[in-house]
């Protein structure tokens, strides 16, 4: 197994097992290395030490999970992720400079600062809005060609052009493009995006760094606008849609599915796909 595919499979475990007390020799241990051999090659790969990137991806997920599961208690998300009530308020405090309970409230706002546009505030539609722009559908298992982001979503576009040259002989007319989120922007540090760059390839494909992404029920929203847009857009869905809409979140990612682009406009029709049960 060559070092990147190492590191992405080891990323996809720990994403995978974020409840309970998951150490760096858990993980270490499930991909026969030694602890301080896989410690130093994470570090070199992603700039943060496994410890880090665990405590720091319980912290963000558990605040996904507050703004979208409002039924369970705040105990309870602490406790999914291994926490005792005490040491999961503070441990959330010290990364989000703020409570849990601060937080879920701040969730229930008809409004949201845009991290990528910090002068204004972005209003959300009514649920109603949101429930007449969504189908309910069911999404095959994709094949694709990836590479893994960790780094400023700022720089996601550049990374695109980046990988869409890298890959330009794996690329025909009936590609389409993907990306995998893992964390939510509005949540998580703007330089700490964790995203796959994908495109769809032949099941043959012999390259090291192809995948599969999961097929199943999706929430579909079909965005056509700008691209600016597309945050606003998202956390609509998520806080004010998902919410009352009697679905759940089923896994630790969301999908952007590339329809069309105009580049020269910033223009995009794109479908935003949210997997749940």
């Amino acid at each position: 197994m060559g070092k990147r595919r190492f590191i992405n499979d080891s990323i996809d475990y720990i994403l995978q097992h974020l409840d309970g007390n998951l150490s760096v020799k858990d993980v270490a241990d499930h991909f026969n290395y030694s602890e301080f051999y896989f410690s130093r090659a994470f570090k070199a790969a992603t700039g943060e030490s496994v410890y880090a990137f665990i405590k720091r991806l319980k912290m963000d997920q558990s605040a996904i999970d507050l703004k979208l599961e409002r039924h369970k208690s705040i105990t309870d998300i602490g406790l999914d992720y291994g926490y005792s009530s005490s040491n999961y308020s503070s441990a959330f405090r010290k990364h989000h400079q703020r409570s849990p309970v601060e937080f879920r409230k701040s969730t229930r706002e008809t409004v949201t600062a845009n991290p990528f546009h910090p002068e204004k505030l972005e209003s959300f539609m009514t649920f109603e809005e949101y429930a007449s722009k969504i189908s309910i559908q069911i999404l095959d298992e994709t094949t694709v060609l990836y590479e893994r982001f960790i780094g400023n979503y700022e720089e996601l576009k550049e990374k695109w052009f980046q990988f869409m040259e890298t890959y330009k002989d794996f690329i025909n007319t009936e590609t389409r493009m993907i990306e995998r989120f893992f964390d939510d922007p509005a949540i998580a540090s703007p330089t700490c995006c964790l995203c796959d760059l994908c495109i769809t390839a032949e099941e043959n494909c012999n390259l090291e760094n192809i995948t599969k992404i999961k097929g199943g029920r999706f929430a579909v929203y079909r965005f056509e606008g700008e691209i600016k847009d597309i945050f606003c857009t998202l956390q609509g869905v998520f806080c004010v849609w998902l919410p009352h809409s009697g679905y759940e979140m089923s896994e630790r990612y969301g999908l952007n599915i590339y329809r069309a682009m105009d580049r020269t406009h910033g223009r995009v029709v794109m479908d935003l796909c949210i997997p749940i049960q």
